[in-house]
C-alpha cells in the first residue's frame, strides 16, 4: 500500500496557522502584562496617597495652640512658639502627634509641622512637583515655626495642595487662618479640609480630598 506525505502546500499552512496562534497568545500575554503593571502602579499610588492623607488627618488633628510658654522670652505674638498659620496652599503648626523613633530621645510628644509643594530637586524630574513635610520637636529652640527642624517629601507628583479651614462663627469654609492675628489667637477651626490634585496616567487632574476635626481647638490656657 503506497503512503502519502503533507505537500508543500499542507506545510506551508499549517506553519502559518500555527504562527498565528502563536502570535495571538504572545499578543495576549502581553496585554495582559502590561495590564499588570498599570493596575500594579495605580495601586501604589493609591496606597502611598492614602498613607499621605491617613498622616495629614491625625497630625492636623491633633493641632493646639497654648499660652503655657515663657512670655519675657516670647513678647512678640509672632514668636510664640505654638501657633497654626494656614493658608490655601500650605500649612504650618503645632501638632501633639510627634512619634519618637529613638529609645530615651529627648523629645516629647509635641512638634512643628509644616506641609507645602515644591518643585522637586530630585535628578531627573523634569519639573515634577511634590508635598513636602518639615518636622522639627524642638518647639522652645532658636529657630521659630517658619525655620528649622528635617525636611522630607511626603508624597511624590502633586501638582497641588489645597486647604479649607472651618470658621464657626461665619458658618462657612474659608481659605486661611492665623493664630497670630488677636482675633484668632485662643483658637483653631473646627475642621479642616485637605485637598490634594494629582495627575493621572493621561494627565488629566485627579482630586482627592478629606477632612479632619481638630480635638483640642481652643487655647491651652496657663495653671
Amino acid at each position: 500500500m503506497a503512503r502519502r506525505g503533507f505537500t508543500l502546500l499542507e506545510v506551508i499552512v499549517a506553519v502559518a496557522i500555527t504562527a498565528m496562534i502563536g502570535a495571538t497568545i504572545a499578543v495576549a500575554f502581553n496585554t495582559g502584562f502590561k495590564a499588570k503593571e498599570i493596575v500594579e502602579t495605580e495601586a501604589e499610588q493609591y496606597r502611598g496617597l492614602r498613607t499621605t492623607m491617613d498622616r495629614m488627618v491625625r497630625e492636623i488633628g491633633a493641632a493646639f495652640v497654648s499660652d503655657r510658654y515663657d512670655s519675657r522670652r516670647y513678647r512678640d505674638q509672632n514668636d510664640r512658639p505654638t501657633n497654626f498659620i494656614g493658608a490655601r496652599d500650605k500649612l504650618i503648626f503645632t501638632s501633639l502627634a510627634h512619634q519618637r523613633l529613638y529609645a530615651d530621645a529627648k523629645e516629647s510628644d509635641q512638634m512643628v509641622v509644616a506641609y507645602e509643594v515644591r518643585t522637586s530637586t530630585k535628578k531627573g524630574s523634569r519639573g515634577q512637583q511634590d508635598l513636602m513635610r518639615r518636622e522639627n520637636p524642638n518647639l522652645y529652640g532658636e529657630d521659630r515655626m517658619e525655620r528649622g527642624g528635617v525636611e522630607d517629601v511626603l508624597l511624590e507628583n502633586v501638582k497641588r495642595v489645597e486647604f479649607s479651614y472651618w470658621d464657626s462663627d461665619q458658618k462657612d469654609w474659608v481659605n486661611e487662618w492665623d493664630t497670630r492675628k488677636i482675633e484668632k489667637k485662643s483658637i483653631l477651626p473646627v475642621r479642616v479640609r485637605i485637598a490634594l490634585i494629582r495627575a493621572d496616567e493621561s494627565g488629566h487632574e485627579q482630586r482627592y480630598s478629606t477632612e479632619t476635626r481638630i480635638m483640642l481647638n481652643t487655647e491651652i490656657p496657663r495653671f
